[in-house]
């Protein structure tokens, strides 16, 4: 009996462990198919996201191209241009690259994203990054004495020639005279004399005091830069900047210039007609203050290196010193000051500074600009490192245009990008992405 009972408990036992076994081998698999239905939901519901976002950027950058082609072709046909070259940055990506118009108004060849433009005062932004790279390598200081490396360098009054920092030229708040020997560097006098010829200038103020625009003074940091890295400007820029940058249409020469088989001519208008001028090679004596050439593309390039996208050659927050405002422009003359919101315009390091304030938010905005003209080419470039955005416009003509593309083209990027519901959501059937 006892032997039974042994055999029936034991038994009872063994179908317990049995079922307890089959139940959970019974439900795993179903819990693994719930899983992978679950997975696979999920990736498809990326995959449709994914698709959705890359829709609504082809479609918004179909729309900016159309949009940016349409307001160019009208400033040709009103007769305001003759051509452009423009890029359009946002954060790592080039939004636009490309042309309108003719590189030669009597001839049929298209200006293009490649097309070389001159580029003006465009250049002293070079220049200003330039010095802060080798102040952020230790090689130099934004304090550092101008004399100490210019000797010839003399104003009329010794204790304030002592007094002229690097961060003075580069800020146009050395004291001289407003477009002190411009035209000096206008008929191609070289730097080391015009450097010389300061010593009969009587400064207006004290270094750091007061906005007064140079252009020799300005050149004369090329010169510095010189001292320090034992190279001319034009091989440190392209050292350090257009080789790293793949900048391969840009240049610092007359000569390689002309030898372009892409370049803009520049124009004048005479009554109702455009004529081309010629190609002068004012201002490659002073590369710093307005001597370098670019293409639509190496603008690109560059405004995504100033946007911080190129940590590599410099971090944001080196290229940030190159940015602080160091002096207020006053009045409110000026075409950038009447941009709408305008609250305060400065200078920093070869970089006109403006703070905004949006007019349909009320929020503070900040755009980093210059503008440029020489020898008939006239230029805008303008960075809004709230929106991580650049844009560049470069125009081979003088033209009332320039006062006002940079708004205008912001304007037409916000309608586009900013949207709360892009068409092609609403085509989609998506409503909420």
């Amino acid at each position: 009996m006892n032997r039974l009972n042994f055999l029936l408990k034991t038994t009872f036992l063994l179908c317990c462990a049995f079922l307890l076994i089959s139940s959970i081998y019974e439900i795993q698999p179903t819990t693994d198919v719930a899983s992978e239905n679950e997975l696979e939901k999920s990736s498809e519901i990326t995959r449709k996201k994914s698709s959705i976002e890359i829709k609504i950027y082809n479609e918004r950058q179909q729309r900016l191209q159309n949009a940016v082609q349409d307001y160019f072709k009208n400033a040709i046909k009103k007769g305001l241009i003759v051509g452009a070259g423009v890029s359009i940055v946002q954060g790592d990506s080039i939004l636009l690259s490309t042309g309108y118009g003719k590189r030669n108004v009597n001839k049929p060849a298209k200006i293009n994203k490649e097309t070389v433009f001159r580029l003006g005062s465009l250049s002293k932004g070079f220049a200003g990054v330039l010095v802060g790279k080798l102040n952020s390598d230790g090689l130099l200081n934004w304090n550092d004495n101008v004399s100490n490396y210019l000797p010839d360098f003399q104003f009329n009054d010794s204790d304030i020639t002592c007094q002229v920092k690097l961060s003075h030229i580069l800020s146009h708040t050395s004291g001289a005279p407003y477009h002190s020997y411009t035209d000096l560097i206008e008929a191609d006098v070289d730097l080391k004399t015009i450097a010389s010829k300061f010593e009969s200038v009587q400064p207006i103020s004290e270094p750091g005091d007061l906005y007064s625009y140079q252009n020799a003074l300005f050149a004369l940091s090329g010169e510095v830069t010189q001292c320090i890295t034992g190279n001319s400007i034009n091989q440190d820029l392209k050292t350090y900047f257009f080789e790293p940058l793949e900048m391969t249409s840009t240049s610092t020469d007359f000569n390689t210039l002309m030898a372009s088989n892409n370049k803009a001519h520049a124009h004048r208008k005479y009554g109702k007609r455009w004529k081309t001028i010629k190609f002068t090679d004012k201002y490659f004596n002073a590369v710093a203050a307005g001597g370098i050439n670019a293409s639509a593309d190496d603008m690109a390039k560059w405004m995504r290196f100033l946007l911080g996208h190129n940590q590599e050659i410099m971090s944001a927050q080196e290229l940030s010193e190159v940015f602080e405002p160091i002096v207020e422009i006053g009045g409110n003359r000026k075409y950038y000051q009447r941009w709408d919101g305008h609250q305060a315009s400065f200078y920093a390091y070869g970089w006109r500074i403006h703070h905004f304030t949006e007019t349909d938010t009320g929020l503070p905005k900040t755009v980093i600009h210059h503008g440029g003209s020489v020898n008939d080419f006239r230029n805008e470039i303008a960075l809004f490192p709230e929106e991580d955005l650049g844009i560049s416009v470069l125009m081979n003509s003088m033209t009332k245009l320039s006062k006002q593309v940079i708004p205008d083209l912001h304007r037409i990027i916000s309608g586009i990008y900013h949207e709360t519901t892009p068409e092609v959501i609403v085509q989609a059937g998506y409503t909420n992405p």
